[in-house]
């Protein structure tokens, strides 16, 4: 391999990860016109259409998404539990620091990195680039109303009870998805196309949460066609660029690309809803952006 064609495959895991990231970010866009179906339900579907992904992934071989039932069970707790948390959290605490303590998640992934995954190890300026990335997605998202995660999406407005029980929840979700991202290195290889399981089993779930604890509703053909796209883009192929980003990649670099995801989300609902470019964007733009390259470039 020339020094080329290396450089090229040590860049790739970042490529995927800044895909599924910029998936993730157009959510909060997409979804605010889904604000009144139920979180549940709209979870449910976007990942059984997400699942159908795997289809061409597997080469339309359902045998192929077949995994050890102790690596199923370590998909449904991402992909499911993630959410089921983020929806109490954002239920029972006020949304906006709801989904800041969310956010620990990519500072979560870097700090416990070296705890789950051998032959890793945390360095002082990891640290130090991690804090400034949590510190400039803090300013996105306190410095103004956004809506930046799928749970947000898709539960924004639910509730305007407050308890501050919910930020347990919402921690337990940031803990959930950090881990979930790191021990999916550790169990036996399986294919980036088993996703498609976790998505499918995930759904189900979901719909059964909804059937049990949400109303009823009907949705039109507008919301069918939102759900699609949502279910293709940011809750299905971004699983998948994911999953492939950690397999090939430096956990430590992606949680901290990680801090993009409120930034991106923030400045496409910025450009869309026609609101103006505040200094907080600016600030927190130079503050990810540079955190990400400290980070990325100290192996």
């Amino acid at each position: 391999m020339t020094g080329t064609s290396a450089a090229a495959a040590g860049r790739r895991p970042a490529v995927l990860a800044l895909g599924a990231i910029g998936l993730w970010s157009s959510l909060a866009t997409l979804g605010v016109a889904l604000g009144h179906v139920p979180p549940f339900l709209l979870t449910g579907l976007s990942l059984l259409v997400g699942s159908v992904i795997a289809l061409p992934l597997s080469g339309f071989k359902l045998a192929r998404w077949r995994v050890p039932w102790s690596t199923l069970a370590l998909g449904v707790y991402g992909l499911f539990s993630y959410h089921f948390l983020l929806f109490l959290a954002l239920r029972h605490a006020p949304p906006v620091q709801a989904n800041l303590v969310n956010y620990l998640w990519p500072l979560l992934m870097v700090v416990l990195a070296p705890v789950i995954l051998p032959g890793i190890r945390l360095r002082g300026v990891h640290l130090v680039a991690t804090l400034l990335g949590f510190t400039g997605a803090a300013v996105v998202i306190l410095g103004g109303p956004t809506v930046s995660s799928a749970a947000d999406v898709t539960a924004a407005g639910t509730s305007s009870v407050v308890w501050a029980w919910g930020y347990l929840p919402a921690l337990g979700a940031a803990l959930i998805w950090a881990s979930y991202s790191l021990l999916t290195q550790r169990v036996a290889a399986f294919p980036t196309a088993a996703i498609g399981s976790f998505a499918l089993v995930s759904g189900l779930l979901s719909l059964l949460c909804h059937a049990l604890m949400e109303p009823a509703v009907l949705l039109n053909l507008h919301d069918w066609t939102l759900i699609a796209i949502i279910g293709l883009g940011p809750m299905g192929a971004a699983f998948f660029l994911w999953d492939k980003a950690l397999k090939t990649g430096d956990a430590r670099h992606i949680g901290i690309l990680s801090y993009l995801t409120p930034l991106l989300s923030t400045a496409m609902l910025v450009l869309v809803n026609g609101r103006p470019f505040g200094w907080n964007i600016a600030v927190a733009a130079v503050m990810i952006v540079l955190a990400a390259l400290i980070g990325t470039r100290v192996t």
